[in-house]
């Protein structure tokens, strides 16, 4: 089975976080309430680099996707 690219999340535990889970790598979890995100991967120095350039794109992609399950979900 292929997981999709992201899954949205929420925990009781954190009442007022909207979480994101991105499933491909690098793998990580926003929280949309403050964008602090946590990685779920080990980087080196190499991919530290790598991935300052493309996090960006990623936390904008996880928000895009948040935007749009949020306008699936009211159109039902």
């Amino acid at each position: 089975m292929e997981l999709p690219k992201f899954i949205l999340g929420d925990n009781t535990d954190y009442p007022e976080s909207i979480f994101v889970i991105h499933t491909d790598f690098p793998r990580f979890i926003i929280d949309l309430k403050n964008d602090e995100v946590e990685w779920l991967e080990d980087f080196d120095k190499n991919d530290e680099d790598e991935l300052a350039s493309e996090a960006e794109n990623l936390i904008q992609a996880a928000t895009d996707f948040y935007d749009r399950e949020v306008a699936r979900y009211e159109e039902e």
